[in-house]
Order: C-alpha cells, then structure tokens, then sequence
C-alpha cells in the first residue's frame, strides 16, 4: 500500500475549517536557508533543488538502492519559515528582497544521513549545482510554518492551498 500524506496524515496537512490543535511529530527534512523574493528565479532554483533530492529519494528503487524501512509515498509537500531581515522590521512597505526564509521537504522516517548525504552527493555528480552544497538534512521545529500543498509553479494562483501552522503550549 502507497502511504499518501493527503491521506495518512491528513491531520498534518489538510486542516479542518476551524483551527484545531494537533500533536505534531518530530520530522526530517532537507532545508534550505536563503533571503530574497519568493518571485524570483533563485528562489524557484532553490524550490527544484529540494524537490530532485526528495524525488532521487523515492526513486531508489528503480536504480536497484532500496533502504531498511522503504515504502511507496507521495512526496511531501514545500514548506517555509519566513522572517524579516533586522533592517527591514518595522518599515512601512514590505521588501520582499529582505524575506529570511527557510524553506523544505519532509522526508519519509527510513531516510537516515547516510541515506540523505548519498542522494546530495549523487545529485551533485549528476546536476552540478553549488546549491547541494546548502543543503542540510534536519529534524526541524519553528514557531510557526506554511505548508504549501499545492505546487506554485503548477498551478493557477486562485486554486493555491496553504496551511498555517503555529507552534503552542498548554498552560
């Protein structure tokens, strides 16, 4: 059986209308750190790098790598931690040259750094790219994140989903 994030955790990814309060998993991620417009070619470059390592990791099997654990999924989806720039808080009109952001895709839980640092450097061999060398493979927790469950650069900006996800305690 496929595991589908759209189905499996759907608590995880397709909230319900009214915000609710979910425990959320500690999770791996290949991330990228990067400042600047999310409109722009670099930021869309950064976007294709996490997506051809997180597709080279679904695919090992097709190149005869099958790791401990593997199962079919869906790759997950983009998400982003953003912030602004010191310089930039406070001011009138947002610079979107000044965004800080972070930006990843979760990874299933049988990729291990052996697994992670094998796929960057395979990609590095195979897609020269100075932005492999940027990339980490991390467990991650922020304050808040966006999900991005569809994919900007397919589909029409009317039909975009995104869910907003802030950390919270009980008092």
């Amino acid at each position: 059986m496929k595991y589908e994030w759209k189905k499996q955790a759907k608590e995880l990814y397709l909230p319900k209308e009214q915000p609710g309060i979910i425990n959320v998993p500690l999770m791996k991620f290949f991330t990228l750190q990067g400042q600047g417009n999310p409109n722009s070619e670099k930021f869309a470059e950064e976007v294709g790098v996490l997506y051809s390592l997180s597709y080279a990791i679904k695919m090992l099997p097709k190149k005869n790598i099958t790791p401990q654990g593997y199962f079919e999924y869906t790759v997950f989806p983009l998400e982003g931690v953003w912030d602004l720039a010191d310089e930039a808080k406070g001011l009138e009109k947002l610079d979107k040259e000044k965004l800080i952001y972070t930006i990843m895709i979760r990874q299933p839980g049988f990729v291990t750094d052996d697994i992670a640092n094998a796929v960057i450097n395979s990609m590095k061999n195979k897609k020269p790219n100075q932005l492999y060398d940027k990339v980490k493979f991390e467990r991650t927790s922020r304050s808040h994140r966006e999900i991005y469950i569809t994919d900007a650069r397919k589909t029409p900006a009317e039909k975009l989903k995104t869910v907003l996800r802030f950390k919270v305690e009980k008092i």
